[in-house]
């Protein structure tokens, strides 16, 4: 591999780590938030503020999957950004302002069918986010398909902390659930107009880049994308099939619990995506697999935590949002392995969408859908929010499977024997210590202390991580990065 192409696939890298390291930092302003809305607003409305607020994640997640993986890989190859920028800024713009219609127009029926008549008005105002959150969300695609990284964490740092500030602002002003929603797109206005110092696409000149081109990746990305958005349908599964608004409650907290895990693998596969774009186009592939697998045994690394956050579920939930919600601790201890699971997934398509494979994505999460439906219609009733749960995380583990086999077929790498094991090895010690030792407040956070530094030294120990990765970290710790 040559110099020039070593360098900027470890500068690309280190960018990655930036927003990763950037996403992490804000994870307290969303656990504030959450434990301040559920104290706040009690089990009931927490309930009716956790499916309308899923709702709309839904719905802007479909609305903007269709070109975030595209964006992001034509932007990475192509020299000037300005066409492809043009084209997808207005796409985005278009697309979120005709769902965010339809969606306000379809208010009154979703909230008869959720048997909630409160939600009609709290779904017609948390539409007006849907345009703006779609156009911020093409300007940070942009950003991480050029390479700027530390400008695209910027944009997501000042999201959350303008939504901490001002759900808390609107809610003590006594808006209650009307407060959380105006301070959610308070929260898309910071981040668009944070995003538009470093970069603005035009929205009115003609733009060169044929949209076609465009098209021919973004379909079998977007119907992958919706697929995977229907199958995180399982909230609203658990309202439809019979859960009360206190059993959304549950289901919610244990959902914002497990959100600081998919923060994580939204800050991972967008610069993943980018540096395996730019790298391939250069055909520096020796690089790119070398990242993949770096990648591929990164997730790994994170199954001890998932099951240390398994064990000490219950204790979690009371900490952090009182002994009202402990319904949510089994919830919790299933769904942060299902988080996991859709992590993986996510890698593996930011992988298979650099290799010009976007029709892989598809064909891997497809059956999830049918799956997840079969699965919910019969144990959701049955069980509630622990049925729910159920579905998920064996679908999601499975197909997290058939993700990583994928890559393999395609592209010849797959996570190490060696690496596996250690990780298996690890999440057993790290569950017994979660579940065994029984703690409650402060002392809560000091175990959860001491189990991370037990999982890392015992990585350590067995010679997982290598020279290159430790000084890595060694140039992060101080500050040279």
């Amino acid at each position: 591999m040559n110099q020039s192409s070593s360098r900027t696939g470890r500068q690309m890298m280190v960018g990655s780590i930036r927003i990763f390291l950037a996403e992490a930092l804000i994870l307290p302003t969303g656990f504030i938030t959450a434990v301040f809305l559920a104290r706040s607003l009690g089990p009931v409305n927490y309930g009716l503020f956790a499916l309308v607020s899923r709702l709309i994640d839904w719905t802007e997640m479909i609305s903007t999957s269709a070109f975030a993986s595209t964006t992001v890989k034509f932007v990475a190859e192509e020299s000037d950004w300005k066409a492809v920028g043009a084209t997808v800024a207005r796409l985005h713009l278009i697309m979120g302002g005709s769902i965010g219609l339809l969606l306000w127009l379809l208010s009154s029926p979703l909230s008869h069918l959720f048997n909630e008549p409160a939600m009609d008005e709290y779904i017609k105002l948390f539409a007006i986010d849907l345009p703006i959150f779609s156009l911020a969300c093409a300007n940070g695609n942009i950003l991480i398909g050029m390479g700027r990284f530390r400008e695209r964490a910027r944009m997501r740092a000042g999201r959350w902390i303008a939504r901490f500030m001002l759900i808390v602002l609107f809610v003590e002003m006594g808006l209650s659930v009307r407060g959380a929603i105006l301070g959610s797109i308070g929260a898309s206005v910071a981040e668009l107009v944070i995003s538009w110092f470093y970069v603005r696409p035009s929205l009115i000149s003609k733009s060169a880049f044929p949209i076609r081109r465009l098209w021919g990746f973004a379909v079998p990305l977007f119907m992958s994308a919706t697929s995977l958005r229907i199958f995180k349908l399982d909230l609203f599964a658990l309202k439809v099939l019979g859960g009360t608004a206190a059993h959304a409650g549950f289901y919610g907290a244990a959902l914002n619990l497990a959100r600081p895990i998919t923060l994580i693998s939204q800050s991972l596969w967008p610069p993943l995506l980018s540096t395996l774009s730019q790298l391939l186009a250069e055909g520096n592939e020796a690089e790119a697999k070398e990242i993949g697998k770096t990648v591929i045994r990164f997730v790994l690394w994170n199954i001890p935590f998932a099951a240390m956050i398994a064990g000490a579920a219950p204790e979690i939930v009371d900490f952090i949002f009182g002994q009202e919600f402990l319904p949510a601790g089994p919830i919790l201890s299933l769904l942060i392995f299902s988080v996991f699971g859709l992590f993986t997934i996510k890698i593996s398509n930011a992988i298979l969408t650099a290799l010009n494979k976007p029709g892989w994505t598809f064909m891997v999460t497809g059956p999830m859908v049918p799956l997840a439906l079969i699965g919910h219609l019969i144990l959701t009733p049955k069980m509630a929010g622990v049925g729910a749960a159920i579905v998920t995380t064996v679908i999601a583990s499975l197909i997290a499977l058939v993700s990583v086999f994928a890559v393999y077929q395609v592209w010849g790498i797959y996570p190490p024997v060696k690496t596996l094991l250690k990780s298996i090895f690890c999440s057993v010690l790290a569950f017994a210590l979660a579940s065994l030792w029984p703690a409650s407040g402060l002392m809560l956070i000091l175990k959860l202390t001491v189990i991370t530094v037990v999982i890392l030294l015992t990585f350590f120990l067995l010679r997982e991580f290598t020279a290159r990765e430790i000084a890595l970290v060694r140039s992060l710790i101080c500050g040279r990065l």
